[in-house]
């Protein structure tokens, strides 16, 4: 017979008692802490700026964090302040952010490759009083402070002989801050978007988002980093919370590398080869450098097992390179920073084979494709459509934004097209915004993008609209040659048969090395001030 749960209580055994669970924040410091206690083999290396090489391990790493979050505090900072950060890849800007995160206040990194009156007004936004700098940062920083509407202390990191240096107020400590105790719906993070095709916006983490962002960025089907990888972590941490790989890593119990700032084709295979690396993350244009590094010099990578790539989309022919000349898996990923930022991830386990596939999207992440008015598709597989997501990791409202950033029914509209194919892997096809309308027709850059990047003779191409009386706008393709003998009729050619005939541009520019923005992606935004006509929302 059918039992039910209140049949104990009717049979007169008194009121039913429900069960539970402990109560356990979500918070980013227990990562940090099992790191300490369960991966004690695992070791952070550094690099610093004359390439000496420093190593500890996790419990060492978590005692001077804690050690850190105490001299935070005796500076006046409080859970909830924003502390901000000006650093490359290394031990000690590691050290601070789980300091910060880990006291309950708020980790704004800054991205040092921007201008020191774009990153006065970002820490104006935040309102933080502390800055913690790398040395070699901080003729910027000193200009941040003295440009900013309000007194801010700085702290330099990577030179414990500099007069504000942290490492000396670390060892003269007394004893750690105890850390937790907070809500996991607390903010810890605020990474600025990159403003590569709009004006930066502030994007707040919050420990919850980020834990589960990283259970999830752990899966087999995604980044899947284990305790017996070597990861070497070429995004910077400025970077949408270095793809997660600060939270990853140390749950995982894997090593970490960190490169500094040296992040150039011979550096980064010295530390390859030199520290085991299995798994690397960066964008295209580092391993672009790589590659030319080894056309130079010969050699393998022994032991790198596979890339992670993401930010900008993968040319087929350095997938192909590394896949087929050095035997090193490919995965390629989407994402944005405002979504902490892994998106999806082509799935190793499935074949992480095909350049314009960016994979399946992560546990905790649902994509949407709509039409220009943000109404869902009737058939989700196939046509392109406009890319909405929404998740545990998503935001949900910009940082000192009054309003919403998504739809009434939950929906974040990415601005990129895409299509989703009958394997439920995503291509993204395009940005709605970079599309130019000639004539009354739309032309779709990335489309004439992927088929130049695929030639060997370019390096990195990409297509802005310029202003035409005639037409309204005409696109002008903007190349960086491997081989500077390359005819123009020769790129013509290849797009001919492939593209409507109207599509091909009016003008090939030819340039030394391509703009690139902070975070290594094409400055569209730079070529587009340049070479075309800016639009009013560029």
């Amino acid at each position: 017979p059918q039992f039910h749960l209140h049949d104990a209580q009717a049979r007169g055994r008194g009121p039913m008692i429900h069960g539970a669970m402990q109560p356990y924040p979500l918070t980013l410091d227990k990562f940090l802490d099992r790191a300490a206690r369960w991966s004690p083999a695992a070791q952070v290396v550094t690099i610093d700026a004359g390439g000496g090489v420093r190593r500890s391990g996790y419990a060492e790493l978590r005692s001077r964090a804690g050690r850190a979050s105490a001299v935070l505090s005796s500076l006046g900072v409080e859970p909830g302040d924003h502390v901000a950060t000006l650093a490359w890849n290394t031990q000690a800007h590691l050290e601070v952010w789980y300091a910060i995160i880990g006291m309950g206040a708020v980790c704004h990194t800054l991205n040092l490759r921007l201008t020191a009156v774009q990153l006065t007004s970002m820490i104006d936004q935040s309102g933080a009083r502390v800055l913690i700098a790398g040395a070699d940062q901080l003729d910027l920083a000193l200009r941040i402070v003295r440009a900013a509407a309000r007194a801010i202390t700085v702290v330099t990191i990577d030179d414990p002989d500099e007069a504000r240096a942290l490492d000396p107020m670390i060892e003269a400590a007394n004893a750690p801050l105890p850390w937790g105790g907070f809500d996991e719906n607390s903010p810890c993070g605020l990474c600025f978007t990159s403003g590569t095709t709009g004006a930066p916006k502030g994007v707040t983490y919050t420990h919850r988002s980020n834990f589960l962002h990283t259970l999830s960025a752990m899966g087999v089907d995604s980044l899947a980093i284990s305790g017996a990888d070597t990861v070497l972590m070429a995004v910077p941490m400025f970077h949408a919370n270095a793809w997660g790989l600060p939270f990853v890593a140390p749950a995982a119990g894997a090593n970490l590398v960190l490169p500094g700032r040296k992040v150039d084709g011979a550096s980064l295979c010295h530390l390859i080869r030199e520290h085991g690396v299995t798994v690397a993350a960066g964008v295209p244009t580092v391993w672009l450098g790589l590659l030319e590094h080894l056309d130079r010099e010969g050699g393998d990578l022994p032991g790198l097992k596979r890339i992670i790539l993401g930010g900008a989309p993968t040319p087929p022919t350095m997938m192909a390179r590394l896949q087929d000349d050095f035997g090193i898996a490919v995965q390629n990923t989407w994402g944005m920073t405002e979504l902490s930022p892994v998106g999806t991830v082509a799935s190793l386990q499935l074949g992480a084979r095909r350049a314009a596939r960016s994979g399946r999207p992560s546990v905790g992440v649902d994509l949407m494709l709509g039409d220009a008015e943000g109404r869902p598709l009737p058939d989700q597989h196939g046509p392109e459509g406009h890319l909405h997501v929404r998740g545990a990791a998503v935001i949900d409202r910009y940082f000192d934004h009054p309003s919403s950033a998504t739809t009434a029914d939950g929906w974040f509209a990415t601005g990129d097209l895409a299509c989703i194919d009958d394997d439920g892997e995503l291509r993204i096809t395009g940005r709605a915004k970079e599309l130019i309308k000639s004539g009354g027709e739309w032309i779709n850059p990335a489309q004439i993008e992927a088929i130049l990047n695929a030639l060997p003779q370019v390096a990195m191409s990409a297509v802005v609209a310029r202003a035409d009386p005639k037409w309204g706008e005409r696109p002008i393709l903007i190349v960086e040659l491997r081989d500077e003998a390359t005819e123009d009729a020769l790129l013509l050619a290849a797009l001919r048969s492939k593209v409507a005939s109207w599509w091909l541009t009016d003008e090939i520019i030819r340039l030394g090395s391509m703009p690139v923005a902070g975070t290594g992606k094409i400055d569209k935004k730079r070529l587009r001030e340049i070479y075309g006509a800016a639009t009013a929302d560029a």
